[in-house]
């Protein structure tokens, strides 16, 4: 795994924390938190974007966010655990691999080489 792909996993780590900042955040702190991930989980999906096909690093982010968002909702929130709903996490999580398994990375020749 390369960088690129390290930054679509912290651009999800982002997206839940600000996921969850939108439905919690209450005050101008919270609210702050929020913007701040917002613009940090775009700024590095972005990044990454540049160098991986943008389709996947979409799906890849959603996916992750979706899934963490849901985890963090049920581990810290108390939203109540049903196994149909695991399922269908562990189905996305799966179709989310394939993605990244099937995706070549861009091999630039330049400077960078």
């Amino acid at each position: 795994m390369n960088a690129n792909w390290i930054k679509v996993f912290i651009a999800a780590l982002f997206e839940v924390f600000w996921v969850i900042g939108l439905k919690h955040a209450d005050d101008f702190w919270t609210w702050a938190g929020t913007v701040i991930s917002i613009i940090i989980s775009f700024y590095v999906m972005i990044m990454a974007g540049r160098q991986l096909p943008v389709g996947t690093v979409y799906a890849v982010f959603v996916g992750l966010g979706t899934a963490g968002t849901v985890i963090a909702e049920i581990i810290l929130f108390g939203e109540p655990f049903k196994v149909s709903k695991s399922l269908l996490i562990l189905l996305l999580l799966a179709g989310v691999i394939g993605l990244k398994l099937v995706t070549k990375d861009k091999i630039q020749e330049g400077a960078d080489s």
